[in-house]
């Protein structure tokens, strides 16, 4: 790591280095030759290069020099050209048949296909891992009823299972959408300069088999193509890939800022892990800052950004293609797996080590929960012989009371002054109004629903897995 220059933090902080070294200009090179040495492996089943060639490829393709091929691409401005010359100068039997019939995006898309799907796969296990750890707490917490809030007011209780299952029910519809995204993530394959396969026809005597010859290599990088291509894959599939991701950084978003809210002093409720020497700012020793939390809000806004990217690198890769998409792909997907990897794991330590102040959640149960029940009561004494609206004047009269006590920092009197009213108790019994305003009795399914939430996400099956190339070396 030179810190004398910049680096992009994916290349250092945040993501892991599993997916930076997938992403690496080595591991990119590595798996070009990778590449190479295939097509000349189907080259030589057809009779058009030797066995003996082969095994020279094969005996050089791990020798990566990137500061050679730099420099010959100074001259000649066109990087896969150049490693192309130094693979050739290495392998001197096999390097006279390198790249034959080939394009460069025929090598440069197999291997940008591969990358993706490896990255989006161990991305998909993560993500799998999180919701595992966030049904454990929906199970942990499924009746521990707190206040739910709308508008960011009080307003009827849940439980804290039922609002973690939120998250997690969020997660559970990004899981199915990357696991489609990772089917749908196939490669141009080997079609030459307009995707027709015609140099390929040409060096098979146009015997039709081009698509055997394509299969053949594209099988050893677990690869499919699509009956269509230009002159590279379709860009809609990145625009598809980056989408889904941006979709996890949704749901991750207003996970994390839910908890900064909740963590709030005004709440008080709910926390994320904080250790015992962290530093919540350099000038207020006293502060304990989400910071995870918001260094998720703070990542998450990146993935809009790569997606909308990749919208328009689909919507304006003219005709056959054009090259404005090149340089932004190299920044946009890697950074976005590297991001949506952060984000994952930032939000698995969040869930893993989440504080509960159960007596906080308790107090602010007491003290905005009761007016819940105030459309039982109605509906009660309504059922009784009462008159609806001037019980709705009454009750709402009282509430509003009651709200005014709360600003004055007083306790909730809500009960007491309704089971005092004589107009009301004449219809519903003092015991009963007390009852109804019991919060914990006004949950109604959500423990149930939020444990057979639960249940689905424990018996989701594991993300695909993507066959890993070795070295030829």
């Amino acid at each position: 790591m030179d810190y004398r220059t910049y680096a992009s933090p994916f290349s250092w902080r945040y993501g892991r280095a599993e997916l930076r070294a997938l992403f690496s200009e080595e591991e990119r090179r590595r798996l070009w030759r990778a590449v190479w040495v295939a097509l000349a492996q189907a080259q030589q089943r057809a009779g058009l290069v030797s066995q003996a060639e082969v095994d020279n490829l094969r005996a050089h393709a791990g020798e990566i020099d990137i500061e050679a091929a730099l420099e010959i691409e100074r001259e000649i401005h066109h990087d896969l050209m150049a490693e192309i010359r130094v693979f050739a100068s290495q392998a001197k039997i096999g390097g006279g048949k390198l790249h034959l019939g080939a394009t460069s995006m025929d090598i440069e898309d197999t291997v940008e296909t591969y990358r993706l799907r490896v990255a989006l796969a161990a991305v998909g296990e993560s993500l799998r891992a999180l919701m595992g750890s966030l049904a454990g707490r929906v199970r942990e917490y499924g009746d521990l009823v707190c206040m739910a809030f709308t508008h960011l007011q009080p307003a009827e209780p849940t439980t804290l299972g039922y609002r973690l299952a939120v998250y997690a029910q969020d997660l559970l519809i990004d899981d199915t959408n990357l696991r489609f995204v990772f089917d749908q993530l196939t490669t141009k394959g080997l079609r030459g300069a307009v995707g027709t396969a015609a140099s390929y026809e040409h060096l098979l005597d146009h015997n039709g088999k081009s698509g055997e010859f394509e299969a053949y290599v594209l099988e050893r990088f677990g690869l499919q193509a699509r009956d269509i291509a230009t002159q590279t894959y379709t860009r809609k599939l990145d625009y598809l890939l980056l989408s889904a991701l941006a979709g996890v950084g949704a749901s991750l978003s207003k996970f994390a800022a839910d908890i900064r809210i909740l963590s709030s002093p005004e709440f008080g409720e709910v926390f994320e892990p904080f250790g015992k020497s962290q530093v919540g700012s350099s000038a207020m020793p006293f502060k304990r800052n989400p910071i995870m939390c918001e260094r998720i809000d703070s990542l998450a806004r990146l993935l809009v950004g790569y997606s909308d990217v990749a919208w328009h690198n689909a919507a304006t890769n003219y005709l056959e293609r054009t090259l404005d998409d090149s340089a932004n792909r190299r920044t946009i997907l890697p950074e976005a797996l590297l991001c949506t990897d952060e984000i994952i794991s930032l939000a698995r330590k969040v869930v893993d080590g989440l504080r509960v102040d159960e007596r906080r959640i308790a107090h602010n149960l007491r003290t905005y929960g009761p007016f819940a029940g105030t459309e039982s009561i109605m509906m009660e004494a309504v059922r009784a012989g009462g008159d609806r609206q001037a019980l709705h004047e009454s009750i709402r009269s009282a509430a509003m009371e009651a709200w005014s006590a709360l600003s004055r920092g007083e306790d909730n009197p809500l009960a007491q002054t309704l089971s005092g009213d004589a107009t009301l108790t004449a219809l519903v019994d003092p015991a009963q109004i007390r009852r109804l305003l019991d919060p914990i009795g006004h949950i109604g399914t959500a423990p149930q629903r939020a444990r057979a939430l639960a249940d689905r996400i424990d018996a989701t099956a594991a993300f695909p897995k993507q066959l890993l190339v070795e070295s030829e070396a």
